[in-house]
């Protein structure tokens, strides 16, 4: 039972990928090809948001492999092709944008928003534990009264 469920992961890990790169997009040069598939592992779906156009099977995934295989077989770089799509698209299609100004919201935005949540967490903790305070001491005559309405809750 254990093998088979191993094999059933490997299997989703495995047959989405491939099934995304439709067989008709697929280039007769290897080598291109190749490129295409590791170029399309770097580019993000704009559909999807957060799945490469290499496992994507979004129509615009697609879209986006057959013009970057286009631009491959037209003769453009690595470089070339990712400054296309970083033009038409912006950073964001990138899996790895660069670290710059207008990306610093994509870097650096989560760790802000799980420190103010941090804060916010220890400034409550800290607020609710100064409101708590402690119970004062009976007096004598609070202690003689309590101690009259158990015994008499005890004797009845």
């Amino acid at each position: 039972m254990r093998t088979l469920f191993a094999a059933l992961a490997c299997w989703l890990l495995v047959v989405p990928a491939a099934l995304a790169v439709q067989p008709d997009e697929i280039l007769a040069d290897p080598a291109l090809e190749e490129r295409a598939r590791d170029l399309s592992k770097e580019l993000r779906c704009v559909v999807c948001q957060n799945e490469a156009i290499d496992t994507s099977n979004a129509g615009m995934a697609r879209d986006m492999r057959v013009l970057l295989r286009e631009r491959l077989v037209a003769g453009d770089s690595d470089d070339d092709v990712r400054d296309f799509f970083v033009a038409r698209y912006g950073d964001y299609v990138l899996m790895n944008p660069p670290i710059k100004a207008s990306t610093y919201v994509l870097w650096f935005g989560p760790a802000v928003v799980l420190l103010l949540a941090a804060a916010f967490v220890w400034r409550a903790a800290r607020r609710r534990k100064a409101t708590v305070t402690p119970a004062a001491a009976l007096s004598s005559e609070e202690q003689a009264r309590l101690d009259r309405l158990l015994s008499d809750r005890d004797g009845t």
